[in-house]
């Protein structure tokens, strides 16, 4: 297994993170797999930045496993992505006998990695998910990684030619079959950007229509 050292971050050389590479390897596309990598170094890079006490092997798991949900494995699941993910990342570290409190970690640390204004007041492998997912799809946090860090990550885990609109594409195809799992949350920007057809759902309609307004 391949221990890239960018800027001294590597990717744990233990059997845990030698089994999820191979398991998510031969589950997600080569997209979303190398995201997923990009998404850790990011977190793990920041982390160092900002001089963080984390897990490197738990922030390696739950990077691997937060995009998971949107794979075919899950084309009948009526959940949020993120929580198919964090429910499969759950069973993995069971199977591997991880402490409990380490799982909520990174249970926590995927299925909240869509949602702002929380992860970045929890442990630092929560914080750090979201953070490094945010600057590998958007953008987010860019100016905190210098320009010799971003070619380096790039280089060793391209990104691809049109990768915003295939990584759109693969939110869409992730979540087009439960619509209604993207209430509340920004999710719903993708499939409103691909499907002309979808209605959102406005929470003050469902107020005002309730059994309390009638």
């Amino acid at each position: 297994m391949a221990t890239n050292d960018i800027f001294n971050v590597k990717i744990p050389d233990s059997k845990v993170a030698r089994e999820v590479t191979q398991l998510i390897r031969d589950t997600e596309s080569e997209l979303l797999f190398a995201h997923s990598t990009r998404v850790y170094y990011w977190g793990a890079l920041l982390g160092k930045r900002k001089g963080l006490s984390f897990d490197p092997e738990l922030l390696y798991v739950a990077a691997m496993f937060h995009d998971l949900g949107l794979t075919s494995v899950y084309r009948e699941s009526q959940l949020r992505f993120e929580v198919d993910g964090a429910n499969a990342a759950r069973d993995f570290l069971r199977s591997h006998k991880i402490s409990e409190g380490d799982i909520e970690k990174v249970w926590n640390a995927v299925a909240l990695h869509t949602t702002p204004g929380i992860p970045e007041h929890m442990h630092s492998e929560i914080a750090l998910l979201q953070a490094g997912a945010g600057m590998d799809v958007a953008g987010r946090g860019f100016e905190q990684f210098t320009d010799e860090q971003r070619a380096a990550v790039v280089t060793e885990y391209p990104r691809g030619p049109d990768f915003a609109h295939k990584m759109i594409d693969a939110f869409y195809h992730g979540m087009e079959h439960r619509p209604q799992s993207t209430f509340g949350t920004f999710n719903d920007d993708f499939l409103a950007y691909k499907d002309q057809n979808f209605q959102r759902v406005n929470l003050c309609s469902i107020i005002l229509s309730s059994h309390w307004e009638r």
